[in-house]
């Protein structure tokens, strides 16, 4: 049977983005779309779904498909004049979308529909939207007088213009700063593949010798195997102070002075629109409904895991003194010794398990695992045309034959790349008409080290787990079948409830069974080795306590950041970093130590208020995947009972209600503890 594909025509020409073009056709659009809403809400009769709300979808929709490319671009792609472009369009997207929220006429209308017997007719998704759309409004401050909806667009256009410019800065100190080695004594106990990306780095800018960068790949394995104790302090300290006035070109990249502005604008919005501070207003579109709903779920864990983290850094600190390393270790002892620990106790190293993993057969093994999970099929189509060379497309279908969607992945960092791992919408599911439906695209974007000489990119089973997770992320956007795009795929997902599914995938990676699938040696396809997996496993839980312990001192530092904000004496956010610090961490972190200048899922992503939304999420996909346990991690009828119960809802159904149709009950945190060896 022949199967239906994305035409490529339909997709973005990423070839065709011209730089000097961009802000004249995103003006030219958005005047397009003020005049049809005009005209819209022009019409003298009752205003129905097919005479305003669905209109406004296409609106929405072909924006999206006309900006979503231009931005990711800007991610994964940059140029000066690709940037001053997008700088340029920003603030009229935020004019735009601020001014669309304040239109009192639109907000009537809405109020109007809501309140209609038509409304009861409606479908789920139709009445979600109107009812997000209302929320949404309310907290746009359509309740203000005109001259406070002025300053709050004026806030809003701020804002945006300051989160891009905390985002450039970090990406320009992470790209300026490099370490040229020529002794390959000073290299010492660098793996193999982290020594060649060490020399094709030098090739690359026609140097001798080797050059270790900021770069996640190159940092990390210098930080964990470097046995060269001044080089790693010179690394630790370049990485710390990335775009800080501890760093190199302080004045030139220095964001405290944003973030500081950054936090100022929040707070300032949410008074406006009447919350006490940003952390309230940032709970409106979230499941925890109050600040202390956040800080006792995050105490309680940290409660928990403290005595676990305190016992492992203590274990470290024993292994380095058997070393006759210095006293007192330093951070920039940790991951070194922290490695030689892992070692020791598990005879286990992530570079062990580096030469089953590589790329291909890892990406080949997860499509063969959803499809035993979900019934999908999964195929390259080279037809499509992308940004770069290392950049693949695939379709998805269903188990009828049936296209879903289809991603992009784009996995090995690059000179202009924006560090990290994330998902994004390309396009949304949209039922354009009775006949036809808009399957949906997303990016999978991540930053892994890429080949190196003549071997193929190979993947640690941290990287792995990193592609399991936004591949989650692409499965929960991909496989909705909720028609309209603003309740469809990731869209109205609260936001604490948006990481579900991506944690969910992480699980997998630990199961023997999908080990079998997943991985195979790079020359030889031989399995990995039982012996090496029951290491892995064994090792599971290696300071488990010290990662739920960081990943709670970043939630907490986020939260609080923005709940005891007090615009006449603010407080240094230096000051409540450390704060936190004091209760939560076990780790000793120098003074000049200025992690939070580019902590960009707060300063730059849409975590601010809400990086609590990681463990949040945890509990959820713990608790979902202790199902699979019980029933058979690759039981045909728990898949797609989690695909139709989570995936495929989108933001219509609330998420408790959606964990509840999956799981029969509420979750239980106990999951989340035994997943982590907190037990």
């Amino acid at each position: 049977m022949h199967k239906p594909h994305f035409q490529p025509s339909a997709l973005p020409s990423f070839k065709a983005i011209d730089p000097t073009q961009i802000e004249p056709t995103i003006r030219a659009l958005l005047d397009k779309n003020r005049d049809k809403l005009n005209e819209l809400l022009s019409q003298e009769t009752p205003f129905t779904w097919d005479n305003l709300m669905q209109p406004l979808e296409h609106m929405g929709d072909e924006f999206g498909k006309v900006w979503s490319p231009i931005s990711h671009l800007h991610s994964v792609l940059e140029t000066e004049a690709l940037r001053e472009a997008y700088n340029q369009a920003l603030p009229l997207i935020t004019e735009y979308h601020t001014e669309f929220l304040q239109n009192e006429a639109l907000f009537k209308a809405m109020v109007g529909l809501a309140e209609s017997k038509a409304f009861h007719t409606l479908d789920a998704a139709q009445r979600k939207i109107i009812e997000n759309d209302i929320r949404d409004f309310k907290l746009a401050g359509i309740h203000l007088p005109l001259h406070q909806k002025r300053e709050l667009a004026a806030l809003q256009k701020k804002l945006s213009l300051l989160t891009t410019r905390f985002s450039e800065n970090v990406l320009d100190a992470t790209q300026h700063w490099t370490l040229h080695l020529t002794d390959a004594n000073d290299l010492q106990g660098l793996p193999s593949q982290a020594m060649q990306l060490a020399i094709d780095n030098a090739n690359r800018r026609r140097l001798k010798g080797f050059v270790l960068t900021l770069d996640l790949p190159s940092y990390s394995s210098a930080m964990k195997f470097l046995d060269n104790r001044a080089i790693r302090q010179k690394l630790y300290e370049a990485h710390t102070t990335r775009a800080s006035d501890q760093g190199p070109d302080a004045s030139k990249w220095d964001n405290a002075p944003i973030m500081a502005d950054i936090l100022k604008t929040r707070h300032d919005i949410a008074k406006l629109v009447g919350f006490d501070n940003f952390a309230a207003y940032s709970l409106a579109t979230k499941m925890a409904k109050t600040p202390d709903d956040v800080l006792h779920f995050l105490n309680n864990l940290v409660e928990k895991s403290k005595p676990f983290a305190q016992t492992e850094y203590e274990e470290i600190n024993a292994l380095a003194q058997s070393l006759h390393a210095p006293t007192p270790l330093e951070a920039w002892d940790i991951a070194y010794y922290s490695e030689k620990l892992q070692s020791s106790q598990f005879s286990f190293s992530e570079e062990d398990v580096r030469p089953y993993f590589p790329v291909q057969k890892v990406l080949a093994g997860l499509f063969a695992l959803v499809q035993q999970l979900y019934g999908l099929t999964i195929a390259a189509d080279s037809s499509v045309q992308v940004w770069h060379p290392d950049v693949c497309f695939f379709n998805i279908h269903d188990e009828h034959g049936n296209l879903r969607g289809g991603f992009y992945i784009d996995l090995y960092t690059r000179p202009h790349k924006r560090d990290g791992a994330w998902m994004d919408d390309c396009r949304t599911r949209f039922r354009l008409n009775k006949n036809e439906i808009q399957s949906p695209v997303a990016y999978l974007t991540c930053n892994f080290m890429p080949k190196v000489s003549t071997e193929p990119a190979l993947l640690t089973h941290e990287d792995v787990m990193t592609l399991f997770h936004e591949f989650g992320h692409c499965l929960h956007h991909l496989l909705t079948t909720v028609d309209y795009p603003s309740v469809a795929g990731i869209n109205g997902v609260a936001w604490d409830a948006v990481e579900f599914p991506s944690q969910f995938m992480e699980n997998f990676c630990w199961e023997k069974e999908s080990l079998a699938l997943i991985s195979g040696h790079y020359q030889t396809n031989a399995p990995l080795p039982d012996d090496l997996f029951q290491k892995m496993i064994a090792a599971k839980h290696f300071q488990t306590g010290l990662q739920m312990l960081r990943q709670l001192e970043f939630a907490l530092f986020d939260f609080r950041l923005h709940l005891e904000y007090n615009d006449a004496a603010p407080k240094p956010i230096q000051t409540i970093l450390d704060d936190v610090r004091k209760a939560v961490a076990i780790i000793p972190i120098p003074a000049f130590n200025r992690f939070q200048n580019t902590f960009s899922h707060i300063f730059a992503g849409g975590y601010a208020a809400g990086y609590y939304s990681y463990k949040w999420a945890e509990v959820l996909s713990s608790d979902a995947y202790a199902k699979f346990e019980e029933q058979g991690i690759f039981n045909p009828e728990t898949g797609k009972s989690f695909m139709h119960n989570i995936l495929e809802v989108g933001g219509v159904r609330e998420p408790m209600a959606s964990f509840v149709a999956f799981r029969g009950r509420e979750p239980h945190i106990d999951a989340l503890l035994r997943h982590s060896g907190i037990t």
